[in-house]
């Protein structure tokens, strides 16, 4: 099986029992194959897997969907990547949005995507209007993050398109997050957990998606979870 893991709030949180027991389960099975799916540039992820404590994922996919790396070469994953870059603007994406009221930029390092804070007072509205002028998608979530992407690239899909490379079916994938930039993995069908303490719109969103369990257990712990509640998956905790 494939897990598709969100980072914060996710694959980082938990009890110390839970978070113990998911990263050796994972680290023992060499049928589990891990994927990091998180908003984290590559360089804050690679800081993150200095820590002995914390499995390494084969593949990364950063930036809410906009890269994705194979681990062991840092290699990006190809034609994924390179079908990503020729849809982002550039610049001119940065340079338009200085005009909305409200944005406040994150300066780590990005690929392929612009970050933002934002609050109640910023104009989301003029907001979504460029990144639509621009053909891309503008992503809210936990209530303080804004993300413009190149149209139609997000978690869920970058995934998808991984798995082609991979060819490995649906059926064999578990995806777990808890915040609204998880949606488009939920959204895409496949076997997932939103984990406990979850952004309230995610479980509004999910609420009725028979492949998805709403967990009440915080990160690891509804991962683990999880595990143990879809049969097919074949780990009986």
């Amino acid at each position: 099986m494939l897990l598709a893991t969100d980072l914060d709030g996710t694959f980082l949180a938990g009890s110390a029992a839970d978070k113990a027991q998911l990263y050796e389960l994972v680290r023992s099975r060499e049928d589990i194959q891990l994927v990091f799916v998180t908003g984290r540039g590559i360089r804050s992820v690679l800081t993150l897997l200095e820590d002995p404590d914390l499995p390494r994922p084969e593949y990364i996919i950063c930036d809410v969907g906009a890269t994705v790396t194979h681990l062991a070469s840092l290699v990006a994953v190809e034609p994924v990547q390179s079908a990503i870059a020729g849809l982002w603007p550039g610049d001119e994406v940065r340079e338009k949005l200085k005009t909305v009221k409200g944005l406040l930029h994150q300066e780590a390092q990005q690929q392929y995507r612009c970050s933002y804070y934002y609050d109640d007072a910023t104009d989301i509205e003029t907001a979504r209007q460029v990144a639509e002028s621009l053909q891309c998608d503008l992503v809210l979530s936990a209530g303080k993050y804004l993300d413009v992407l190149p149209k139609g690239v997000n978690k869920g899909n970058t995934l998808q398109q991984l798995l082609g490379v991979l060819s490995l079916p649906h059926h064999q994938v578990l995806v777990a997050g808890d915040s609204m930039n998880d949606y488009s993995m939920f959204e895409m069908g496949f076997k997932g957990v939103v984990v406990g303490d979850a952004e309230p719109e995610l479980l509004v969103r999910t609420a009725g998606m028979p492949s998805v369990l709403q967990s009440d257990r915080i990160g690891t712990g509804g991962i683990l979870e999880a595990l143990s509640r879809f049969p097919e998956f074949g780990i009986y905790l």
